[in-house]
């Protein structure tokens, strides 16, 4: 690792046994993206393809590619629509087609430069290619830079339901530049920041006090640099610590759902794109919130300071109006589905959650009445 990175990065080492990779975290670190490729051990002279959006490309591209081609690789870019309508099985053959084009072989590299689609996209067509070729993440959006990037899971949308169709496939690298959330919409931003919060109530009762002690979590102009990258890092650091030790959501890391299963309900019943995926976690945190206390399991006041906080990043925390038989339908048709059990992860206090599967068909039933009632 050079001197220059060592002083200015934060690096989260991902101990997965066959897979260990390091997500570093370094602001302007996108213009040494090629100086880092080589540190990882991607030999001089590898084709790359760069998977990418139209809002992303603009800003970054240019840099991105000087950067690739200065230290001796060979890279093409891929620039596809944005939105989360976009992550379908059609735009997996676009890139498909594009790796043919570019001439990729099996000691190529796919590198997904953008928010948590370009993401998931480009890691599953990766998975795909050549029955798997190297994918490095470089997100560059906050949702994308604590979660997406992170773990491996990638994945396309079914029209039944969200990411159905997909495979884990680990990166070589996670490049986290903080620099690049200064061209990121706010609303974006705030989706992001329901993910920290997340992080916050299922492990790290310290990280959720340091949002509350926060003024304002609703734009990144409310955080001083150190704060914001200090939030980055412990929430990678708590995901990495998770997909290390349950790789391929065996066990432990189906808490990291937590949120994920109403929230669901809400993308797919709603729309892909109508609601931002931090929008509709909020959403579900918001209900499995209130699950929790109909099953006695955590207190009000934990409840509360969950909302305060979801407010106070100006996320939404109201249920939509939803039919109800649709949600039970989309609920049972849900990834974390078990042996025809819904699994729940069902917080106790701030700080920890439980995997639970005993709720029975009736009190769902009754409790997804109840949300109704509410919208």
């Amino acid at each position: 690792m050079s001197e220059e990175l060592k002083r200015n990065s934060r690096s989260i080492p991902v101990k997965i046994k066959d897979d260990p990779y390091e997500v570093v975290v370094w602001r302007n670190g996108l213009q040494h993206i090629g100086e880092e490729l080589t540190r990882v051990g991607i030999k001089t002279g590898t084709k790359i393809l760069v998977v990418t959006n139209n809002d992303v490309a603009v800003p970054y591209a240019k840099l991105f590619l000087d950067s690739l081609k200065k230290s001796g690789f060979e890279p093409k870019l891929l620039v596809l629509e944005a939105g989360e309508d976009q992550k379908n099985p059609e735009s997996i053959a676009l890139i498909h087609d594009a790796a043919y084009s570019a001439k990729l072989e099996r000691g190529s590299l796919m590198i997904a430069l953008g928010g948590g689609v370009v993401g998931d996209m480009a890691g599953f067509a990766a998975a795909t290619w050549l029955r798997g070729i190297s994918i490095v993440q470089v997100p560059t959006t906050l949702l994308a830079m604590v979660d997406a990037s992170i773990g491996g899971k990638t994945g396309v949308n079914h029209k039944c339901g969200k990411n159905l169709i997909g495979a884990f496939h680990q990166p070589k690298l996670v490049l986290i530049d903080p620099a690049t959330l200064n061209t990121l919409p706010e609303r974006e931003f705030r989706a992001g920041m329901a993910e920290i919060i997340k992080y916050g109530v299922i492990g790290d009762s310290k990280l959720f006090t340091l949002l509350e002690k926060s003024k304002d979590l609703k734009n990144l102009e409310a955080l001083d640099n150190e704060t914001l990258e200090e939030l980055i890092h412990l929430s990678c650091s708590a995901k990495a610590k998770i997909v290390s030790l349950d790789t391929k959501e065996g066990g432990l890391r189906a808490i990291l759902n937590y949120g994920h299963t109403f929230g669901h309900v809400i993308e797919t019943l709603c729309g892909y794109g109508n609601w931002l995926h931090g929008e509709a976690v909020s959403m579900g945190m918001i209900a499995i919130g209130k699950l929790a206390i109909q099953l006695e399991s955590w207190s009000k006041k934990d409840y509360e300071r969950q909302k305060a906080l979801l407010k106070k990043a100006g996320l939404p925390i109201v249920w939509p109006s939803l039919n109800q038989e649709e949600i039970f339908r989309v609920l049972q048709g849900d990834k974390k589905v078990k042996a025809g059990k819904i699994r729940f992860i069902i917080p106790r206090k701030i700080g920890e959650v439980e995997i639970r599967d005993d709720i029975s068909i009736d009190k769902i039933s009754q409790f997804i009445l109840s949300l109704a009632k509410e919208s």
